[in-house]
C-alpha cells in the first residue's frame, strides 16, 4: 500500500501538504495542487476513507439527486449521471444516488445526516421546491438545471432558449412558416420543468420574431398517441412543413406516421429534434439536431462544485451553447400549391 509520505516525496513536498490537498483544509497554490494530484495518480494512492473522514470531517461524497420519473427520457438522465461519477472520481469523491422523488426532504435529508459533503441537482423546476434550502444551506450545491431565479445559485446546463431558437431559425431560412413542435410528456409541462419550459419559450419567441406560425402538443408516448396528434396539427394547421421534435420516444412514430401518409421526408415535411447524437444519428432519417451535451454537463457541474469545496468557487450560471448540426431531415419547404 502506498503512504502518504511516499506521496509526499514523490511530489517534493511536505505530509501536510498533501493532507491539506486532500482535505481541503488550506488554500494550496494551483501548481503544489497539480503536483500532488499527479503523484497520487501515478502511485495509486488510496486513503483511508475512515481515517480521512476524522481527519477532515468530510466524507468526500458528493449527493447526487436524480429522480426518475416514467415521463423523463432514462438514458440522458443516467448518461449525465456517469459523467458525474467518472469526473468525480478523479477528484478523489464517490457519489451518492438518490433517484426518489422526494424534493425538499431529500435536501433535508443530506444536510441534516452529514451524508455527503455537497449536492448536485438534477430534474430542476422553474419554481423548484428545493431551492430555499439550497440557499440557506452551508453545503456547496450545484444545480443541473435553470430555475426561474438562480441567484445565490450555480446552475449548469444546456442553453434551451437559445436551443428553441436556433431549431426555428433553422427551418425559417429553409422557408417553412408553419411550424408544430412534439413536445415533452403533459406531465413535464405540468411540473414547469426547466429545460422543457425553456425550449419552448425560445421557440414561441423566436417564431413571433420571424412571423412564423408555432403549434406546441405535448405528447404522451406510443403510436395510437402519436397517430391523433398528427392528426390534430395537420386538421388545425394543414401548410405546416416544418417539425422540432423535443421528446425522445416521439420520433420513431412521428417518422413512420409521416411515412404511412406518404409525407417524405424532407422533402414534403421536415424534422428537426433536440435529443443525444445517439438517437439522431440511429433514426430510420438520420435527423438534423440540437445536441444534449450530457457528459459535457455533468463534467462542468462536478469541476463547479469541486470549485466550491475548495473555496475557489462561486455562484454563477453557466449555460452551454447549443449547436445544430444539419443532417438528412431537413430541407427547403415545398412550393406551396393554394392560395
Amino acid at each position: 500500500m502506498v503512504t502518504l509520505a511516499e506521496v509526499a516525496s514523490h511530489a517534493g513536498v511536505s505530509a501536510s501538504t498533501v493532507s491539506y490537498v486532500l482535505s481541503g483544509k488550506r488554500s494550496i497554490s494551483t501548481t503544489t495542487r497539480q503536483r500532488v494530484e499527479e503523484s497520487i495518480r501515478t502511485l495509486g494512492y488510496h486513503p483511508n476513507a475512515g481515517a480521512r473522514a476524522l481527519a477532515s470531517s468530510r466524507s468526500n461524497i458528493i449527493a447526487l439527486m436524480i429522480p426518475l420519473r416514467t415521463d423523463m427520457y432514462v438514458p440522458v438522465m443516467m448518461e449525465i449521471a456517469i459523467a458525474v461519477a467518472t469526473t468525480a472520481r478523479t477528484h478523489g469523491y464517490d457519489v451518492l444516488l438518490l433517484t426518489g422523488e422526494e424534493g425538499p426532504d431529500a435536501v433535508r435529508r443530506v444536510t441534516g445526516s452529514g451524508l455527503a459533503d455537497a449536492m448536485l441537482v438534477m430534474d430542476v423546476e422553474l419554481e423548484d421546491e428545493r431551492l430555499p434550502l439550497l440557499r440557506d444551506t452551508d453545503r456547496p450545491a450545484v444545480l443541473i438545471g435553470l430555475p426561474a431565479d438562480a441567484s445565490g445559485l450555480t446552475c449548469v446546463d444546456l442553453d434551451f432558449g437559445a436551443t428553441g431558437a436556433l431549431c426555428v431559425e433553422h427551418l425559417a431560412a429553409l422557408g417553412h412558416r408553419d411550424i408544430a413542435v412534439i413536445g415533452e410528456a403533459p406531465g413535464v409541462y405540468e411540473r414547469h420543468t426547466g429545460f422543457a419550459e425553456r425550449t419552448l419559450e425560445g421557440l414561441r419567441s423566436r417564431a413571433r420574431e420571424l412571423g412564423l406560425r408555432l403549434l406546441h402538443r405535448p405528447f404522451e408516448g406510443g403510436y395510437d398517441a402519436m397517430a391523433l396528434t398528427l392528426s390534430r396539427v395537420f386538421d388545425e394547421r394543414p401548410g405546416t412543413t416544418g417539425f422540432v421534435v423535443q421528446n425522445e420516444a416521439a420520433v420513431e412514430p412521428l417518422l413512420a406516421l409521416l411515412r404511412q401518409q406518404r409525407r417524405a421526408v424532407p422533402e414534403d415535411v421536415s424534422v428537426v429534434a433536440v435529443c443525444p447524437e445517439q438517437v439522431a444519428v440511429q433514426a430510420s432519417v438520420r435527423l438534423t439536431s440540437v445536441a444534449v451535451p450530457a457528459q459535457e454537463m455533468g463534467r462542468h457541474a462536478v469541476e463547479q462544485l469541486v470549485a466550491k469545496l475548495a473555496g475557489r468557487g462561486s455562484d454563477e450560471v453557466v449555460l452551454l451553447p447549443p449547436e445544430l448540426t444539419v443532417r438528412a431531415s431537413s430541407g427547403p419547404a415545398p412550393e406551396r400549391t393554394g392560395p
